[in-house]
């Protein structure tokens, strides 16, 4: 752990200095680590209500309104500090972004370079696909628009069965170079071919009560 280089308290987080105030210094935001940023280990599994009770005592730390009164600098250095830290939380309360940040931060794959998705979940993803296509012509109220709203229940379910899987994947974290690193990139291209698709099939449900 870090000291502060004011009053050399351990630092929480590398954003300011809980003891005494001092704010950090920010490194390049590619290279920041959002576990670091919230001071807690590096793990797929983490607490929610642990994520927030740090977010919201580090939010009072580096918050603009504290250093209205110490310059333009100090405030423009707790502004960038403050997106830092809500940035650092966006990803760790999200099993997505969680898995995406920790799988590329291991050396595997991003989605750019690998775009498969599991070729079992390819033969489910047809017949999604055609579900959906037949919601999209058709009329509200019609038996194909209820089926959509079936889907959406079934693809709920998978979404989570397929984050309790990548959950064991990344538990432990693989190592640099391990093949689970290209098989958790495909599970969360699978994760964002139904996130996608459940927000059309939103999209068709506000639709369709906006009809009645």
């Amino acid at each position: 752990m870090k000291v502060c280089p004011r009053c050399q308290a351990t630092l929480e987080t590398p954003l300011a200095c809980s003891a005494c105030g001092a704010l950090g210094t920010l490194v390049p935001a590619r290279e920041r680590d959002p576990f670091l940023v919230l001071g807690i280990a590096r793990a797929y599994a983490v607490d929610p209500a642990e994520l927030k009770r740090r977010l919201l005592s580090f939010s009072r730390l580096v918050h603009p309104d504290f250093f209205a009164t110490e310059g333009e600098e100090a405030r423009g250095a707790a502004e960038a500090a403050s997106a830092a830290l809500n940035a650092a939380h966006e990803i760790l309360s999200s099993d997505f972004l969680r898995a995406d940040w920790l799988v590329r931060s291991q050396g595997g794959p991003d989605e750019s370079h690998v775009r498969e998705m599991p070729q079992a979940f390819l033969l489910e993803v047809l017949e999604w696909n055609e579900t959906l296509e037949a919601a999209r012509q058709a009329a509200p109220g019609s038996p194909e628009r209820a089926a959509a709203v079936s889907l959406r229940g079934e693809l709920l379910e998978r979404r989570k069965q397929l984050f309790a899987t990548l959950a064991r994947r990344m538990t432990p974290l693989p190592q640099p170079g391990s093949p689970e690193l290209l098989t958790a990139r495909k599970d969360l291209n699978a994760a964002r071919y139904l996130d996608k698709t459940l927000s059309e099939l939103d999209a068709l449900r506000v639709a369709q009560s906006l009809s009645h």
